[in-house]
């Protein structure tokens, strides 16, 4: 009998210390998830042009090696938002449509610059519902804007300069980013003078 208890508590010990052990693994993961999936918040933009410097034109290219004009005053006379994305980015496929819905509201022209490999990029724009936004590849605005987080967005003006740039991954923090283009100001002064009166 003695042995048979013995056997059983050695048993239970055993299975105890898998279970504190497969619970501890449990957590990191948990936790390792939550840092790649938590919103990253505003970052300092360390490199590259700033806000206040015009963007100097340049040609980009679509997947399909189309080219297209980026930078300097625009022809429509609209604002622009580039948000600079990857294929291995989850935060830029959350953010995406976020961009999209901001930018349609305030008039914009959205535009994806696709860091990475062009496979890859190809392979992103099949699997991600873009809406009709272009998505360029183009070393020469990445090396020019020196993008160190994803997804980075930098907002045009109508001549080009731009107006803001940081990382960005939420509606507010997009908003606040749009909220500096020279027109986004008077829509938010007759919002407040309205709720004045």
């Amino acid at each position: 009998m003695l042995i048979i208890l013995t056997v059983s508590t050695l048993l239970l010990t055993v299975f105890t210390l898998g279970l504190a052990l497969g619970v501890f693994v449990l957590a990191r993961q948990i936790g390792v998830l939550h840092e790649r999936l938590a919103p990253i918040g505003v970052q300092p933009v360390l490199s590259g042009l700033q806000a206040g410097q015009a963007l100097p034109q340049v040609t980009a290219r679509t997947l399909a090696d189309a080219p297209v004009a980026i930078g300097g005053a625009s022809a429509a006379g609209r604002a622009m938002m580039l948000m600079f994305v990857s294929a291995d980015c989850p935060v830029c496929k959350r953010a995406l449509p976020v961009a999209r819905a901001v930018a349609q509201e305030h008039g914009l022209d959205l535009v994806l610059i696709g860091e990475g490999d062009v496979a890859a990029l190809s392979a992103m724009a099949q699997r991600t519902p873009l809406g009709g936004v272009p998505l360029l590849v183009s070393m020469e605005l990445l090396l020019l804007m020196q993008i160190g987080r994803l997804p980075t967005l930098v907002v045009l003006d109508a001549r080009g300069v731009i107006t803001a740039r940081d990382v960005a991954s939420s509606r507010r923090e997009i908003e606040s980013l749009v909220a500096t283009l020279p027109q986004a100001r008077p829509a938010q002064m007759k919002e407040t003078s309205h709720v004045a009166v």
